[in-house]
């Protein structure tokens, strides 16, 4: 059946076999995806009642840009990160208003340690290893025009951002001083300074110097089975450049491209 499929094809006009071709192509693509989205699936189902309420309760809050279903996606990571042992941190680099490290704080354990690295004011300028794409978003910022989620007042314009991310993990059952969480204020190039396993590292610093910064100094210690999501990869030129030249050739990690860019220590 097989060979008679192929002796069909053959017979083809030439511009139809390319037609039929990419459909193939397209169609083995949109299968992967299927696969890539149950796994998620089957991931957000195993999230305990607690950790949903709190993804719910910062969205209502409008203390995330992030969906539902990716702050779903990261608090499976940490539980499974838990649940298989996997010795190290929990890190978030660029917090914003602090929706996603609150979701990642209830879903590690209380002994677990925690470290939240922010300016908490506005982020730094890109520089020229940026794309066009990222200088129009800065200058966006720069000129005062950015939105926060829901058009709230943008992170960056805030007086206090600091003492407010504080209460905001306070106000949704996780303060800090109970939960091992350390809330580092200044740039990653100054206050990323790590010597200890790390298990998970979810890093939303936007351009490429913060990105860059951020996998020369998280990489290297990430547990065998940590993991590092990228929430820039797919959206910003500067965050997949740095990823691109900082994993190419460099063996000892497995990059899945799911809903946000995942790499794996193996």
């Amino acid at each position: 059946m097989r060979r008679a499929r192929r002796r069909a094809a053959r017979l083809l006009a030439p511009e139809l076999q390319q037609e039929l071709q990419d459909t193939r192509r397209q169609l083995k693509t949109a299968r992967k995806r299927l696969r890539t989205a149950r796994a998620e699936l089957r991931d957000a189902r195993a999230i305990p009642e607690g950790v949903t309420r709190t993804v719910a309760a910062v969205r209502d809050e409008r203390l995330t840009y992030l969906k539902a279903e990716m702050l779903e996606d990261l608090a499976a990571c940490v539980l499974q990160i838990e649940r298989d042992g996997i010795e190290g941190l929990v890190i978030e680099a660029g917090t914003a208003r602090g929706g996603s490290a609150i979701v990642l704080a209830a879903a590690k354990s209380p002994e677990r340690p925690m470290k939240v690295y922010d300016v908490f004011g506005t982020i730094p300028p890109p520089t020229e290893r940026d794309g066009a794409d990222v200088h129009r978003r800065y200058a966006t910022i720069a000129a005062g025009e950015a939105k926060g989620p829901g058009g709230e007042t943008y992170y960056g314009y805030r007086d206090d951002l600091y003492h407010e991310v504080e209460d905001a993990f306070a106000r949704h059952g996780v303060p800090v001083g109970e939960h091992k969480i350390d809330l580092v204020s200044g740039l990653f190039e100054d206050t990323i300074q790590l010597d200890e396993p790390v298990s998970f590292a979810h890093l939303d610093g936007d351009w490429y110097e913060s990105t860059m910064t951020c996998l020369t100094r998280i990489a290297p210690l990430l547990s065998t089975g940590g993991r590092i999501v990228l929430d820039d990869y797919f959206k910003w030129s500067g965050c997949r450049k740095a990823v691109d030249e900082y994993f190419a050739g460099r063996e000892g990690f497995r990059l899945e491209h799911r809903t946000k860019l995942h790499v794996v220590r193996v």
